[in-house]
């Protein structure tokens, strides 16, 4: 008789970001986001400059969680997410810790969109959401294994979900997603005419 095993998981971590803490008031946080961008003028000059659309606080803003108490709020929460994922992961930190490194903001208007890439030097990478208007893009995940594939055919459109070679996710306001850093992944074009807003993270190994 045959066997056929699943072997080298890739693990997608989903849960409310208030599972953990207390909750967090997503109608303040969004406030929070769009004053911040609004006042951000180091981050309005590069997103220009470097032809990103919306805003995004990456490359301009590294102490949100300093900043601002409701940053501080939802650091507090991802350590404990984090720290749960990692468990689940079986990693062996080797008494070391997972510590966040990057928090940064993202608004995608309409027509807005983040191409494929994948989070170098970092452990574990996430995002927790803060808009999703009817039409925002879900996160779009591609398999792993997909620059080894050569000459396979395409998977069935009714294929199991661990045999896909993309993975739509499409997360609620509240909702944190958690993956390893290594998992290449991106936002595919805002349909809405409305912004969609996240906060998105990096921890490393320290």
């Amino acid at each position: 008789m045959s066997n056929i095993r699943s072997l080298f998981v890739t693990r997608l971590y989903s849960a409310a970001l208030s599972e953990f803490g207390d909750p967090i008031d997503i109608d303040e946080l969004e406030t929070s986001c769009y004053s911040i961008a609004e006042d951000d003028e180091a981050g309005q000059e590069w997103c220009e400059k470097n032809g990103y659309p919306g805003y995004t606080s990456y490359a301009s803003l590294t102490d949100l969680p300093w900043r601002f108490p409701i940053f501080k709020q939802i650091a507090e929460a991802l350590d404990q997410h984090v720290a749960s994922f990692a468990k689940d992961l079986e990693l062996d930190l080797d008494g070391r810790a997972l510590v966040l490194e990057d928090l940064w903001i993202n608004i995608l208007p309409e027509g807005g969109m983040h191409a494929s890439h994948i989070h170098p030097h970092s452990v574990i990478s996430g995002t927790t959401y803060v808009s999703m208007p009817d039409g925002a893009s879900a996160l779009k995940l591609e398999d792993p294994r997909s620059a080894r594939m050569m000459a396979a055919p395409t998977r069935l459109k009714e294929a199991r979900e661990e045999l896909r070679q993309f993975i739509y996710v499409t997360p609620q306001p509240g909702d944190v997603l958690l993956w390893e850093s290594w998992l290449r992944h991106e936002v595919p074009m805002n349909l809405s005419e409305e912004d969609r807003i996240s906060v998105s993270f990096n921890y490393r190994w320290e």
